[in-house]
């Protein structure tokens, strides 16, 4: 989280200027974890914030926990 804050690396996170961590999933299995990301990106942008709504209604940066 510390280099997307900072913007050191390039890729997706900088070029959105993404600096919070809101939603995360935690598994053992590459191949769901793959599954559930596909499945994911597939979903509407309000599909998406009613997930992390749900599971984190404040829309608290989950990486200050970390």
């Amino acid at each position: 989280m510390f280099e997307h804050r900072a913007g050191t690396q390039s890729g997706f996170a900088n070029r959105y200027n993404l600096q919070y961590l809101v939603y995360f999933e935690e598994t053992r299995d590459i191949y769901s974890a793959i599954a559930r990301e596909k499945q994911l990106k597939g979903w509407r942008r309000s599909k998406k914030e009613a997930l992390i709504g749900a599971l984190n209604p404040a829309w608290a940066d989950l990486s200050l926990g970390v």
